[in-house]
């Protein structure tokens, strides 16, 4: 358990151990009465000696009350911490991961942090706390005889043996059946995000029968599991009982030799009691331990080499992009998706990218904006590596509509401003530059319209201009669309021509992926992808006379940069 003392719990933990150490030695105290009262008050028949042990021993067992919450609230405050020290940049990782194309972990961070911050709630993380005070407990048994201690120190061996037997015995297991739980409630969460869908075309029962046979696998992992465990547990609680009773009937033949005295005898039990209840703990919270070792461990992953690296501020740029012989694919050891693609742009050109589907148009649009990174070549933004930009400055500079426009839950404005301070001059000016301000205007509370979670209360293309609008946001100096007219109506597709000619005119460097030649014929030009690769690349009159003509001009090549085919 070394993520017990990483530096955001250090402090705390340190703060539960000593409480446990004086809360251990307290506990001492009802051990030592019961000896006192067996073989010092019985034998005195003094009822002040009683009182004062008593008294003494009321103390000490409020003393250890304090220790104990003392350390739970020190154990709490660990858990704060902990949340606060992981759960945002854990979160901002998992959100590059996503967006970047890269293997998304079998995990799900916020609930391992979750994970952690209740272990460090529950009994098991306190028992971790206890136990290695047993061999203290076990050094005051041989104090009072040798032959008891003896006795315990076997029992514990027995115990531990238990313990190291239950972990071996459970840990594949609860790591399948934690695998296996997630990813039913992943695939439960998928089938609500697409409900419509499995509605719309009957498919709710095949769904919910796939789900279950899922389900039905997982359920008896973890009732296998479950057997496991409680017959563990049991025969913890069984060998514990066993060993104080062993001790016990050793302590009673030796009173009976002559050896010990009947104290001796009962607060032997009572101390070993107490020292092997945070072992059998640990054996009955295995499962507990295990999911908590689990879920740090996910959470140690290496991260990506970019995530958290101080990055130099760049000046603004003009806008002008270079496509230096990209190389990508979505499996290292597999084809390439985008091969050797080269282009320049310069400051207030615009793009467009055609093709058929699987051509490796958005694919393209992705590696521009660096959300995912190329495995060969570079994308350059004013001479300077994209990926060498730090997100949050590189944001302010460029724009984005995916095909697939996501609203999130807020107001019109605060979508509109990135979900960042509502600058009202800038949104109305986004807004005004992408066509949408009076259409906003119609809604029902306007600019301050809830859009629901996803943009549920919006159709399509009204998501789709104020997507528009939101890329727009701040000036920025680079523009890619993904096909940005795929839910529009005859408004909203002029709408985004006068939007296109806008930012011709304002200097704006613009990359639109697109099939119909009513929008590309905004653009100055056009390259045609086929395969991953550049087929074609001219002024887009040119090359869509071209493709109008069913021909396609392969773009020569001797010219990977700035050269067009002729058209």
């Amino acid at each position: 358990m070394r993520w017990l003392i990483a530096p955001a719990l250090r402090e705390f933990v340190a703060i539960a151990a000593g409480a446990s150490l004086l809360l251990n030695l307290a506990m001492l105290v009802p051990s030592l009465y019961t000896l006192q009262v067996f073989d010092r008050v019985f034998a005195s028949r003094s009822m002040a000696t009683l009182s004062m042990l008593s008294l003494l021993t009321l103390l000490a067992l409020a003393f250890a009350y304090c220790m104990d919450v003392a350390r739970s609230r020190a154990l709490a405050a660990a858990g704060r911490a902990l949340h606060r020290a992981l759960s945002s940049p854990m979160l901002e990782e998992a959100l590059r991961r996503r967006a970047s194309g890269r293997r998304q972990a079998e995990s799900d961070p916020l609930r391992d942090i979750a994970q952690l911050r209740s272990f460090l709630g529950n009994a098991g993380v306190r028992a971790l706390f206890d136990a290695p005070w047993l061999p203290i407990y076990l050094l005051v048994i041989a104090l009072m005889h040798p032959l008891l201690g003896v006795a315990a120190a076997a029992g514990a061996v027995v115990l531990a043996l238990l313990a190291i037997a239950t972990e071996r015995m459970t840990r594949e297991g609860t790591e399948a059946a934690l695998h296996g739980s997630r990813g039913v409630g992943r695939q439960a969460e998928a089938l609500v995000r697409h409900a419509e869908v499995f509605f719309g075309m009957g498919m709710i029962e095949s769904a919910v029968q796939t789900w279950r046979e899922r389900q039905e696998q997982v359920l008896d992992q973890q009732a296998r599991l479950a057997a496991v465990s409680s017959r563990l547990s049991a025969l913890a609680r069984a060998a514990r009982q066993g060993v104080q009773m062993a001790v016990l009937a050793t302590g009673a033949w030796l009173v009976i030799d002559g050896g010990a005295s009947p104290g001796i005898m009962v607060a032997a039990t009572i101390l070993l009691g107490r020292a092997l209840q945070p072992v059998e703990n640990l054996i009955a919270g295995w499962k507990q331990l295990i999911d908590a070792r689990g879920a740090w461990r996910r959470l140690s992953e290496p991260a990506a080499a970019d995530v958290g690296e101080p990055r130099l501020r760049l000046p603004a740029p003009s806008g002008k992009l270079e496509l230096e012989r990209i190389v990508f694919a979505y499996d290292p050891a597999g084809p390439a998706t985008i091969k050797g693609v080269s282009l320049v742009l310069e400051a207030g050109e615009s793009l467009g990218i055609v093709g058929v589907s699987g051509s490796g148009k958005s694919t393209l649009a992705r590696l521009i904006l660096g959300i995912w990174r190329p495995q060969g070549g570079a994308v350059r933004l004013d001479n300077a590596n994209i990926a060498h930009w730090d997100r949050t400055d590189l944001g302010q500079h460029v724009g984005y509509v995916p095909q697939d426009v996501l609203l999130f839950s807020g107001t019109v404005a605060q979508n509109i401003a990135r979900l960042g301070n509502v600058d009202d001059e800038m949104v109305i000016e986004a807004a005004r530059l992408a066509r949408v301000h009076d259409m906003i205007l119609r809604l029902r509370n306007g600019y301050d319209t809830l859009v629901g979670d996803g943009g549920a209360a919006l159709s399509g293309g009204q998501r789709q201009r104020i997507g528009l609008a939101r890329a727009l946001y701040g000036r920025p100096k680079l523009v890619v669309l993904d096909e940005p007219d795929t839910h529009l109506d005859a408004e909203g597709e002029d709408a985004l021509r006068a939007a296109l000619r806008a930012l011709k005119e304002r200097g704006t460097t613009v990359v639109c992926v697109g099939h119909r030649t009513g929008l590309m014929a905004q653009l100055d030009r056009i390259a045609v992808m086929r395969d991953g690769t550049l087929q074609a690349i001219g002024a887009a009159a040119a090359v869509l006379a071209r493709l109008n003509g069913r021909k396609v001009l392969a773009l020569p090549a001797t010219a990977p940069g700035r050269k067009e085919a002729a058209a």
